[in-house]
């Protein structure tokens, strides 16, 4: 066994190395903040003949909702299934993935009797397509659920090979964006000036970021016949504020929420002679590795976070909430978009204008007194696996860790 001592090697928001000890940590504390088990697993959609729990296909099971969904659908659960990623192992010159380390725990936390594996691979490619669904099919026969959680730079189109980039910019005009940052642990207010998307920008961060993926899974199991009655697959989306809008909601992203809301639509329509459902899933606010790659969005977050302090509604919280929906333990709360809607604590009117204020008055001079931004800070280093209670970052560290045994 190998041990390394190593260090996180961070500029800002980006970390080059992932401790695996702080990322267990995480996911410790992930599990226990999701609500234990406590009746039997509910039957699948025909009703199982073994009394086993639905059977969830989670893809980008390893980070942010989509790792917090795989943890409830564990836990709290007792599901079958398949989680899918697409995770670095360890280099001579750097650590796993974060994800990676996330992974292993939680299947570790799972235990040897969690019917769940894992699939290490590109989720947009037709062989993980292949492999995934020829599992599925051996194993359980049909599935009840699907979770589409999926954030990435680009995407490589499965039948031209093109490959897509996606663009982090506003749509139709410049945008000044009030930023967060840090020069080391002291927080400073910055601004980025975004030049506006071209078409091409647009299309092709709808092709990373939209519904082109999602369907084409979807398409992949109603053709193999591994569709169960009362099958519902959903994606996870954001809206967020007005204060956002420009670079998100209203900007390439924007674009891409749009197209996955239209796809949404299309895939309950299809799906409705099979007994099956299509959703988007609007989230609220959290720091995940994707968010703090867009402009603004770490200043509003923190923003938020001081205004609300505990009545921030974590991952773990709104996982919990969202498989109850999906399980039938609650009603489905769709706003009038057909979106089932878990941000309403982020976008209540008081809440809103409150951040909105604080917004207004964020200078570097005023920002600690206006921000959470040693929470926001602290965050971002969870990500991967620093700034974590109880970890000793000084001790030297296993860094070889294995892959679960998956498909």
């Amino acid at each position: 066994m190998t041990l390394r001592q190593i260090k996180p090697g961070n500029r800002g928001f980006l970390y080059l190395n992932s401790h695996p000890e702080g990322c267990a940590a995480v996911v410790d504390d992930l599990w226990q903040r999701t609500p234990a088990r406590t009746a039997p697993a509910l039957a699948g959609g025909d009703g199982g003949t073994d009394g086993a729990g639905p059977v969830a296909l989670i893809i980008g099971s390893s980070a942010g909702y989509g790792l917090a969904a795989t943890v409830a659908a564990l836990r709290t659960h007792g599901m079958r299934g398949l989680g899918i990623a697409f995770e670095a192992p360890e280099t001579e010159r750097r650590t796993a993935s974060a994800g990676w380390y996330r992974t292993a725990r939680t299947a570790e936390l799972a235990g040897p009797d969690a019917d769940f594996a894992f699939l290490n691979a590109d989720a947009f490619s037709a062989e993980a397509k292949e492999r995934a669904l020829d599992h599925l099919a051996a194993r359980y026969g049909r599935v009840d659920h699907l979770v589409y959680s999926v954030a990435a730079p680009r995407r490589t189109d499965p039948v031209t090979g093109e490959v897509h980039h996606s663009a982090l910019k506003p749509l139709g005009s410049a945008y000044r964006a009030k930023t967060l940052q840090f020069d080391g642990d002291t927080p400073f207010v910055g601004s980025l000036e975004l030049q506006p998307a071209d078409d091409a920008e647009r299309d092709a961060t709808v092709q990373v970021m939209g519904g082109a993926d999602w369907e084409l899974w979807i398409d992949a199991l109603t053709a193999r016949g591994l569709v169960r009655d009362g099958f519902h697959t959903v994606a996870l989306s954001y809206v967020g504020s007005e204060l956002t809008a420009p670079v998100y909601r209203a900007g390439t992203i924007g674009a891409a929420k749009q197209h996955l809301e239209d796809t949404a639509r299309r895939l309950h329509r299809d799906l409705a002679p099979l007994g099956g459902q299509a959703h988007t899933v609007v989230a609220g606010a959290a720091v995940t590795q994707a968010s703090t790659a867009i402009p603004s969005i770490a200043l509003y977050t923190g923003l938020l976070r001081a205004v609300l302090g505990d009545g921030f509604r974590s991952p773990a919280e709104q996982a919990t909430d969202l498989w109850q929906q999906l399980t039938g333990a609650a009603p489905l709360r769709l706003d009038r978009e057909q979106r089932i809607r878990l941000d309403e604590w982020e976008l209540d009117e008081q809440v809103q204008a409150a951040v909105h204020e604080r917004w207004a008055a964020a200078t570097t001079d005023t920002l600690t007194g206006l921000a959470d931004t040693e929470w926001v800070r602290t965050e971002v280093g969870r990500l991967y696996g620093w700034h974590v209670p109880g970890t000793d970052y000084t001790a030297p560290v296993r860094t070889s860790v294995p892959w679960p045994t998956g498909i």
